[in-house]
């Protein structure tokens, strides 16, 4: 498969799964949106090799292992318009492929159902499922300060990320996940049990409690995250903005009605989507 169909491959994968990422990349100029689209591409197929749920643990463990295998030639496999595309991006790109490593163990540790006891291991998953990406696109904004901007880059993702997992704590819940670390629900005396109905079984003020403090914590990496726009291109970092304001609405929402969150996955309306896109090129979030 040629390049250009490669990467329209990527593209169309942005355009129908990325939903919130899809209002960043589009902000970037050609070359930049083809490759970070590549990156999300293969981003996208692992962690559908972990979210499957028909499958054994045993199979998606070895389908992950196949993915880490081919990540060492991913130019090996012509027919593969995913591979095909990476592999062209990081000749023209510094995009440190070694990272993909890290989401595949982030992936692995989703299949095998490990869960978290303080915030320091959930960090490390964090940063391996979403550090990892922010490190990745790093790669493709560019920088000239790399050893500055990666550590940047990271606090980003583990500040999207976090976020992620407040938005879904009951959809986690109805899986069999708990990514709250244990102590932190030790702490506020909380077991995120739910009832037959799907309904949390802990005090409600409890709850509150429990959410506020991971958003807080949340907002505290977007505060360190929010400082790599400054260090980028002014497209690379409208995209890097959009991508970060969407997902700090999502968290003003859940912080300012916890309960509300815990009982419906919390969304944005397009329009609101497209606003903050808006805004981030412009120039707002720099």
């Amino acid at each position: 498969m040629d390049e250009a169909s490669a990467y329209r491959h990527c593209e169309n994968v942005v355009r129908s799964q990325a939903r919130n990422f899809s209002y960043g990349i589009r902000l970037l100029p050609a070359p930049k949106r083809r490759a970070l689209s590549a990156v999300y591409a293969f981003a996208r197929r692992v962690d559908d090799i972990g979210d499957d749920h028909d499958a054994p643990a045993a199979t998606r463990l070895e389908k992950l292992a196949e993915e880490r295998a081919r990540l060492a030639d991913p130019g090996g496999d012509p027919s593969d318009p995913v591979l095909v595309a990476l592999a062209d991006a990081a000749r023209r790109h510094p995009i440190p492929l070694d990272a993909f490593g890290e989401l595949i163990d982030g992936c692995e540790a989703d299949v095998r159902g490990e869960t978290y006891d303080t915030f320091d291991d959930l960090l490390w998953y964090c940063r391996c499922v979403a550090g990892a990406v922010g490190r990745l696109s790093l790669g493709v904004f560019g920088t000239s300060d790399p050893g500055t901007a990666g550590p940047r880059a990271d606090a980003l993702g583990v500040a999207l990320q976090l976020t992620n997992i407040l938005r879904d704590v009951r959809e986690d819940g109805l899986s069999g996940r708990v990514y709250l670390p244990a102590k932190d629900l030790a702490k506020f005396g909380c077991t995120l049990h739910l009832d037959e109905s799907g309904r949390f079984t802990d005090p409600p003020d409890h709850l509150v409690s429990l959410v506020r403090f991971q958003a807080s914590r949340a907002a505290e990496w977007y505060g360190t995250g929010l400082r790599l726009l400054p260090m980028l291109d002014r497209r690379s970092a409208a995209c890097a903005g959009a991508m970060a304001g969407i997902y700090r609405q999502l968290l003003k929402r859940i912080r300012s009605d916890p309960l509300a969150a815990l009982q419906t996955r919390t969304s944005l309306p397009a329009w609101e989507k497209a606003a903050v896109s808006a805004k981030a090129m412009a120039g707002i979030h720099r």
